[in-house]
């Protein structure tokens, strides 16, 4: 069961910082301030004590000596008394817990200002380190991040991600070197075996059983290079695009057509294409349309239709490949773009391996590996009158770069 996602707000390390700072300052202020306020009253205390029992025996001694209403007089004054220097207490008590509290709150802002810097300037470097990982792919591996500072925590791991910087430039270098070895290593002994069977085919002194071997031969050779050129097609498009240019996808699209022109048999492919510009790699784009239409054609209907349209849809450019063909279960969608996994239109209809003239059933899988690699997405939707609904959303080149 896959975890519900968080609702609260997402905040960053710098604004969590700050806020970390300003309350720990807030609470050592308050605290401050009432440890001040209380020692101030105390003090007040001690020196303007309120003392009434003090004064009760000169009260009666001059009772004595005074008249009565001497005595109330001199008890009405130091009752005023009393009560004026209780009153100014009260009143330099409440000034001085005002101005503590507004010298609190301003010292408070100026806290969280100053912490919300400071944060930045001790985050920068995570913020190089986080900038060179969008930065890097395939094509620029070579880059690291070399930060430079005292040797703490950041410093260790700007250096370990270099450290692995290292070791998949090293990776990605073997890859391309097998990549290299393996296509001339398995496409030279099939070329040789082409041309020695094309020699056989074509000499009149071989007899009819090994001209009809040799093209049963031919025809597996064929095979077996369609099979190499689509695995090492999908290696390629699994990785870093290292070409990115404005591409016309009607352009695309025409290009595809003319490859497939004489393939289509008794389908009948309706093409509507109107300005799209992806960016990309033209040729992988190219080899996309390509193998979208071959499966349209190829899995289809006699007198079969397929219809092509490109164009533009929410900020996105599109290739939509339509075609008629046997219904297609919803829950069968997902595993046609697998590798040597296709649909066959037998009476089972069920997914069949590689192993037939139909193809080795990596043409839907290269064209995933293609968006993936454009950043783009692939939209599949099962047709109710039969055959599929393929769009692939890719992003729009930008004008001021086509331009530019």
């Amino acid at each position: 069961m896959r975890p519900r996602p968080s609702l609260r707000p997402r905040l960053s390390v710098r604004t969590r910082l700050t806020l970390v700072y300003g309350s720990l300052f807030l609470v050592m202020s308050a605290v401050l301030v009432t440890v001040t306020y209380l020692l101030t009253v105390r003090s007040m205390e001690q020196r303007f004590p309120r003392g009434n029992a003090g004064s009760s025996t000169t009260v009666a001694e001059l009772r004595n000596v005074m008249a009565a209403d001497a005595v109330k007089r001199l008890m009405a004054l130091k009752a005023e008394s009393d009560r004026q220097a209780a009153q100014q207490k009260r009143e330099m008590l409440a000034q001085l817990l005002q101005s503590s509290l507004i010298t609190m709150l301003v010292l408070g802002v100026l806290a969280v200002v100053i912490g919300y810097v400071v944060a930045g300037r001790m985050l920068r470097p995570l913020h190089t380190v986080t900038a060179a990982a969008r930065r890097l792919s395939e094509s620029n591996l070579y880059e690291r991040i070399a930060l430079e500072g005292p040797q703490d925590e950041i410093k260790d791991l700007a250096d370990t991600f270099d450290r692995m910087l290292d070791r998949l430039h090293r990776a990605f270098d073997t890859q391309r070197r097998f990549v290299a070895n393996a296509s001339h290593e398995l496409r030279t002994p099939l070329t040789i075996n082409r041309t020695v069977l094309e020699v056989a085919l074509a000499s009149g002194k071989s007899p009819p059983e090994t001209k009809a071997l040799a093209d049963v031969l031919l025809g597996n050779t064929a095979r077996h290079e369609r099979l190499i050129e689509g695995l090492l097609l999908l290696a390629r498009s699994e990785r870093e695009l290292g070409t990115r240019t404005g591409t016309p996808l009607p352009d695309v699209v025409r290009s595809a057509l003319g490859q497939l022109d004489g393939r289509a048999g008794d389908v009948d492919v309706e093409a509507r294409l109107e300005p799209a510009m992806a960016t990309g790699d033209p040729v992988l784009l190219e080899r996309c349309a390509v193998n979208l239409l071959e499966n349209a054609l190829k899995y289809n209907v006699p007198e079969g239709r397929v219809w092509v349209r490109t164009g533009e849809r929410d900020g996105m450019v599109f290739l939509q490949v339509v075609n008629t063909g046997r219904p297609v279960p919803s829950y069968e969608v997902g595993t046609i773009f697998e590798p040597f996994r296709r649909l066959r239109a037998d009476r089972a209809g069920v997914r069949d391996r590689v192993g037939s003239a139909d193809g080795a059933g990596l043409g839907l899988s290269i064209v995933r590996a293609v968006v993936a690699a454009h950043g783009g997405t692939i939209e599949t939707v099962p047709r109710t009158e039969g055959g599929l609904s393929i769009t692939v959303l890719l992003p729009a080149a930008r004008k001021a770069a086509l331009t530019g």
